[in-house]
This record gives C-alpha cells, sequence and structure tokens, in this order.
C-alpha cells in the first residue's frame, strides 16, 4: 500500500497581521486558521473522493514547516502534527525542501507529496482529495488545485500550450499583458511524486528576488515533458490570510459554510446575517435559531429546542426541547426540556436539571439545580447544590464570598424545598429536603427536613407536616415566587 505526505507551509512572518501573535493562529470561526488547514488535512481519508484510494493508499502525520514564531505555533498544537524548520525564508520551493528529512523519516517512505498552505483556511478536504484521486489516476508527476479569478486578481497565471497542456505558472509580477489577462490561476495546492520533487527543488535556480519558487516546478516539468494535471476548485478556497482585511473577507466565508452546513441537516436560522456558529458546534435536527444568536466553542445543542432571539452559548451542552431566550450561557450544561429567561446567566459550572425553569435575570454559577425545580427572576444561585422540586423564590441570593478569607463557601437545599422570596443564604448551610424559609429571611445556620424557618437571622418555628400539599403545609405563606 502506498502512503502519501502531507507538508503544511507555515514559516512565513505574517508581518501584515501587524501583531505579536503568529499568523496562523488568529482566529476563524472559533479556531485558529492552521486548525482549519489541519482539519481538511486530517479528514481527506473520510471524504467521497478518496474512496477509490482507500485500498491502496493512506495518510501520514502532516508535516508543517515552521518559521517566524515557531514556539506559539508548536505550544498550540503539540503533537497534532510533525514539524520542519525554515530557518531562513528564501521562498516556497526552499520551505518544501526544509521538509525533506521530514518527509523522508516517514515508514513506509511515502510516493506522494501533497502541498499546501497554512494560511489558506477555506481549503476543503474534498477538494484536497481530489487533487490526490487526479495525480493517482493520471501518474502524474505534479497535480495542481487551479481556478477560475477575474483579471485583476494577483495569483500567479496558469499558462496552457494550444492544445491546452500546462507549460507553466507566471506571477503576477513577472507575467505580460498577454499572460495577465488569463483567468485560471494557481490555487495553491499541489501533489508531486516525491523522489522526482527532491532532485527538483535541489537543482532549482533562484529567481529574480533571490528566492526559490515553488511554482517555478511547472516549467521543469513541462520542459521535461513529465505529466501535469490539474484540478478546477472554487476561488473562494485558495484565498490566503494575509492582513485583518482578508481575515474579515474569510470569517465571512466560512460562517457562511457553517450556516448552510447547519441548515442543510435541518436546523431553522431564522436570520443568516446575524447569527454566527463557530466551526466546532453541533446542532441537533429541528432545533430553531431566532437572530442575533451566537454560538462558539465546543458547543452541543439538542433538538426542538429554541434558542435565542439574543442569545449567546459558549463551550456548553444543551439537551433536548430547551428554550433559551435573550441569555448568556457560558461553560452550561441543560439538561432536556429547560427553559430560562430573558436575560438569564448562566456562568460556568452551572448544571440544570431536566425541567428546570429559570426565570429573567437570574444568575446561576459553579451549581447544580434539580430536576423540575424553579429559580424565579432576581435570584443568585453560586456554588449550591439544589434537590429536585425545588422553588427558589424571586431574589434569593447564595452570599457564597467571604470578602475577608476571600474563600467561597457552598450552599446545598434538598428536594422538595421551598425558599421565601428574597431569602439570603449564608453558607456553608444546609436547607433539609421540603424545609421552608419565609421571605426575606437570613439564614447562616442549618435547617433540618421538614420544618419551617424565617427571621433575620432564620429561626426554626416550627415541624411541618409531611404533606405534599402547598396550602396544608403553610397557608399563612401563601405562594411565593
Amino acid at each position: 500500500m502506498n502512503t502519501y505526505a502531507t507538508v503544511v507551509l507555515a514559516a512565513g512572518k505574517g508581518t501584515r497581521m501587524r501583531s505579536t501573535l503568529s499568523k496562523l493562529l488568529h482566529p476563524l470561526a472559533g479556531q485558529p486558521l492552521l486548525a482549519h488547514v489541519l482539519k481538511s488535512v486530517e479528514t481527506i481519508p473520510s471524504t467521497a473522493a478518496f474512496a477509490s484510494l482507500r485500498a491502496s493508499l493512506t495518510a501520514s502525520r502532516p508535516i508543517v514547516v515552521l518559521g517566524h514564531k515557531a514556539e506559539q505555533v508548536l505550544e498550540a498544537f503539540g503533537d497534532r502534527c510533525l514539524y520542519a524548520r525554515q530557518e531562513e525564508q528564501l521562498g516556497t520551493g526552499h520551505a518544501v525542501l526544509a521538509a525533506q528529512d521530514a518527509v523522508d523519516a516517514l515508514d513506509p517512505l511515502p510516493e506522494t507529496v501533497l502541498v499546501c498552505y497554512g494560511d489558506t483556511p477555506l481549503v476543503r478536504s474534498e477538494i484536497l482529495a481530489q487533487v490526490l484521486a487526479e495525480h493517482s489516476a493520471r501518474q502524474a508527476t505534479i497535480t495542481f488545485l487551479t481556478a477560475t479569478a477575474d483579471t485583476s486578481s494577483d495569483y500567479g497565471r496558469v499558462v496552457r500550450d494550444s492544445h491546452g497542456q500546462v507549460r507553466e505558472i507566471v506571477e503576477v509580477k513577472r507575467a505580460t499583458p498577454e499572460q495577465l489577462s488569463i483567468t485560471e490561476v494557481n490555487s495553491g495546492v499541489y501533489c508531486f511524486d516525491r523522489a522526482w520533487l527532491w532532485k527538483s527543488l535541489t537543482a532549482l535556480p533562484r529567481n529574480a528576488a533571490g528566492e526559490y519558487y515553488l511554482t517555478d516546478l511547472i516549467a521543469v516539468a513541462g520542459a521535461q515533458e513529465r505529466a501535469i494535471a490539474t484540478v478546477q476548485g472554487s476561488f473562494d478556497e485558495s484565498l490566503g490570510v494575509n492582513n485583518r482585511v482578508q481575515l474579515a473577507e474569510a470569517e465571512q466565508i466560512m460562517r457562511r459554510r457553517i450556516l448552510e452546513q447547519h441548515m442543510y441537516a435541518g436546523v431553522t436560522i431564522i436570520d443568516p446575517a446575524t447569527t454566527y456558529i463557530d466551526s466546532d458546534v453541533q446542532i441537533a435536527s429541528d432545533t430553531v435559531l431566532l437572530p442575533n444568536t451566537i454560538i462558539t466553542g465546543k458547543t452541543t445543542i439538542g433538538s426542538w429546542c429554541r434558542i435565542g432571539p439574543g442569545t449567546t452559548i459558549d463551550q456548553s451542552t444543551i439537551g433536548d426541547r430547551c428554550v433559551i431566550r435573550n441569555s448568556a450561557l457560558e461553560e452550561t450544561v441543560l439538561e432536556d426540556e429547560v427553559s430560562m429567561g430573558p436575560f438569564s446567566h448562566c456562568r460556568p459550572g452551572a448544571h440544570l436539571a431536566r425541567g428546570v425553569r429559570m426565570g429573567n435575570f437570574g444568575e446561576i454559577k459553579n451549581s447544580y439545580v434539580g430536576e423540575g425545580s424553579d429559580v424565579h427572576h432576581f435570584s443568585y444561585l453560586g456554588d449550591a447544590t439544589v434537590g429536585d422540586h425545588v422553588n427558589i423564590g424571586a431574589g434569593t441570593i447564595t452570599s457564597n464570598y467571604n470578602g475577608l478569607t476571600k474563600q467561597k463557601y457552598r450552599t446545598t437545599i434538598g428536594s422538595g424545598a421551598f425558599i421565601g422570596c428574597d431569602s439570603v443564604l449564608i453558607p456553608p448551610v444546609t436547607i433539609g429536603d421540603h424545609a421552608m424559609t419565609g421571605a426575606s429571611s437570613l439564614v447562616n445556620k442549618d435547617i433540618p427536613a421538614h420544618t419551617l424557618a424565617y427571621g433575620v437571622p432564620a429561626r426554626v418555628a416550627r415541624t411541618l407536616p409531611t404533606a405534599t400539599d402547598e396550602d396544608a403545609v403553610a397557608p399563612e405563606l401563601g405562594k411565593q415566587e
């Protein structure tokens, strides 16, 4: 079985980004630029275009050629890749040659080298697979990706002879007026025969700029009457990111792709123009996203949810049939059938069990709220464990932060408890199952199960019957929300 190696060129300085951060690490749809390229490379074998090659061709781990700010990239991607160093930047041909030792050290030794750029995040795995498949089918020495662009493009022009055979790629700055009228351009993805590649790169002369251009190999292969194949792709896939304007353009295209992917999979997006979804987000079918909704990170959302408007969700897991209105969630878990908002806030560590209802202007942080519980408006639960079917009255807070020792303590509320409006719970404190607090109580001591406490500070007034009927338990308190 043959093997192909992928070399990702990522050694450029990226000076036009005007940043202390490596260009390859600037985020696009929630992931660094280079991560998008690596994902496309890694998923080549799973594409339909690669199906005919699965029995005969295998992939090795991608090799990333680093140069400027290499340590930042190494820290971000670790052992996801193999690496090579281009200590001196002398052009794209020189960059590929810097990967020779890494490629030749692979076992088994690859026959084919796929080359692409680390700053072209819109290239898809399917088109990379097509380039590999065409290279194999044509038994070519070089196969490369082309696209159609207008004559103002600054991409290298693909020059063909009268028979349609590729003769060379001419860079814009050295192209003739006739060549500049060519609309077929080089997209920067190549497949090479490995043995021919190293021999030809070693012999490649420097151009007028004093660099070794990978594109000059096309003319070399043409002069040798070698087989040169091309694959036509969309111009979007070849877009490189060299500055923040191009980063914003790529972001728009990527986000539109992501939205379309979700819509084709059964998600309703009312207003795509105001909906932003990161690349790692997963959403099940029949969920509806309303305008001005932003979903980021590795968020998972179940089916038949209604999210928005004006909602932000980051790094969270949302179950089925949840309703979230004008709210913000960070690193939160919502089980099925949770409803919240408008203007609720779940901070990291919030976990709301099945059927929890959270009112407007409520906030939960690092807390578990049990099944079927109600957290009414203007309430704050921090560092709390709340049982099932608990009523948290409006304005209730857990005063979990001690400003003197700067410690945070935990509040525990048992199942079936009833916390009156405007109660203040000062932890560490435990409220037992089916216990009750009166409105405006300050609770700084444990309250046993099945007891009623109220006052400032709250004191146990009496034991409650074990009946579940609210009117029978404490008719004088009434239902507090």
